[in-house]
């Protein structure tokens, strides 16, 4: 029973220095051997941050600031989902002292003078859950990274199964996965916008698997119907994909649906002008087509690089969104060919 202690950092807090040596006593004793004990409360919450306690044992009648305003304090320095054990040391044990110390805080009492047994039991046990709580949030977090990386590659297939429908190698996807996340880059998104643009963007095409073979595949120049009937693959894709409570889904649907919009209102399928268009969705346009463009396709030829870069730039202000174009300018180009 004596890991408990052991392992364990303990922040003891108390103005009296004769209570913190006998606390030291008892708890060496019980295998204690790692404690740091502050008498000046104004130092409580720097040490906290610093330390990062197992447990504290917390006086409540202090001079400077009181227990039940360190309490206070430490509040929001706690996670919800973690268990930071306060042990109450106080010779007042009314009720409204016990009430107002639960209602801040408080996990557990000891009164003083400190019973030798029951202060390290009652520590023992406080830390036990402690440290069973933290495996339960290590257990919790691995399990949570194991379900992300699983939606991923499932993602990740649901991509390619729609790319492989009109690309033989499947590197479409990425390729325009890694574009549009450099360019969320050089817009200076958040780091948060720039992972979920660049995890998403795989996505936007995954409406073709809607599209019927006969228009995705055919070697000429689509007719005004077999062009609507392409255009649908947006709505599909983004109807595949809408509802999801996933931040990464929501990304991806609004990047399926407006992908295809035009800076200038010419797009579809809304007709969405300028930043009416979600940023993903511009930022989309502007990877996609290049890739398009750099690539044979059933329909056409695979262009020069500088013929495809000239091309989005010509299109700034009419396709694209300037700024995005500025931003691509300022890639090279070649390691998204």
């Amino acid at each position: 029973m004596s890991d408990e202690l052991k392992d364990a950092r303990l922040l003891i807090v108390d103005d009296e220095d004769i209570n913190i040596r006998v606390l030291q006593r008892i708890l060496q004793r019980g295998g204690a051997q790692n404690m740091t004990c502050i008498n000046d409360s104004r130092l409580v919450i720097e040490t906290f941050v610093q330390l990062q306690p197992d447990i504290v044992l917390l006086d409540l009648n202090m001079p400077h600031i009181n227990g039940f305003e360190i309490m206070q304090q430490l509040k929001p320095l706690i996670p919800e989902e973690s268990f930071v054990p306060i042990l109450v040391l106080t010779a007042d044990i009314t009720p409204d002292t016990k009430q107002r110390a639960l209602s801040e805080g408080a996990t557990d009492f000891v009164t003083k003078p400190f019973d030798a047994v029951e202060v390290t039991l009652r520590i023992k046990n406080l830390l036990r859950t402690h440290f069973l709580n933290r495996h339960l949030e290590d257990r919790v977090r691995e399990r949570t990274r194991e379900i992300k990386e699983t939606q991923l590659e499932i993602l990740q297939r649901l991509s390619q199964a729609a790319e492989y429908r009109d690309d033989d190698t499947g590197k479409h996807t990425q390729r325009v996965g890694r574009m549009a996340a450099a360019l969320a880059l050089a817009l200076n998104l958040s780091e948060e916008c720039i992972n979920l643009i660049g995890r998403a963007a795989p996505l936007h095409d995954v409406g073709k698997i809607g599209i019927s073979d006969g228009i995705l595949l055919k070697p000429g120049k689509l007719t005004n119907e077999e062009f609507d009937k392409m255009k649908e693959h947006t709505a599909i894709g983004a109807a595949m994909l809408q509802e999801s409570r996933s931040e990464l889904l929501q990304t991806a649907e609004r990047i399926a649906l407006t992908h295809h919009e035009k800076w200038n209102g010419a797009g579809y399928p809304q007709g969405l002008k300028e930043e009416d268009i979600p940023i993903e969705g511009r930022i989309l346009a502007v990877a996609d087509v290049f890739d398009a463009l750099t690539h044979e396709r059933p329909y056409k030829a695979a262009w020069p690089l500088e013929d495809a870069i000239e091309e989005i730039r010509r299109s700034s202000g009419t396709h694209f969104d300037p700024e995005v174009v500025e931003a691509f300018l300022t890639l090279s180009h070649a390691e998204y060919v």
